[in-house]
């Protein structure tokens, strides 16, 4: 969720096939059943492979335990929490703090927000500027461009 900016629903209901290993991209399906195509990391890639080999699911990347379908959001939820507990994080800390995570790490990257918008698969970028909260080193860097942009007005 993390690594490709997820929803919940979008990685409980990630079909093997949206993983494209050549383009290196996530083909999701978001809200409203819109498209989007989101990338992916290489550092994940491995990771997905050794997962998908202890349950070799050929239809879903996240099986349910029982049963045919998709790992449901509950499931997810809890193994979040449990991650989370154990490490001793934050309890504040949600699933969709992530995806939060995803777009302030882009941002902060230098990343365009009209880019961050589609990876989001945001419809309107009012919906993205949500994860723009300006961080240390936006800060920064915005304070450098004004100085160098207005530094001659006197």
């Amino acid at each position: 969720m993390y690594g490709s900016g997820l929803r919940i629903g979008e990685a409980v209901n990630l079909p093997v096939s949206a993983v494209d290993s050549k383009r290196m991209s996530l083909r999701i399906i978001g809200k409203r059943n819109k498209e989007r195509c989101a990338p992916l990391p290489q550092a994940l890639l491995e990771p997905l492979r050794e997962h998908w080999k202890t349950h070799r699911n050929r239809d879903w990347l996240f099986p349910a335990r029982h049963g045919r379908g998709p790992m449901d959001r509950k499931s997810l939820r809890q193994a979040f929490v449990s991650a989370r507990d154990a490490l001793g994080l934050d309890a504040r800390l949600t699933c969709h703090s992530l995806r939060h995570g995803y777009a302030t790490r882009l941002l902060e990257g230098g990343a365009d927000l009209r880019v961050v918008q589609s990876l989001l698969g945001h419809g309107s970028v009012r919906s993205t500027q949500i994860y723009t909260h300006l961080t240390e080193p936006l800060r920064a860097q915005t304070r450098q461009r004004v100085d160098m942009l207005f530094g001659d007005l006197l």
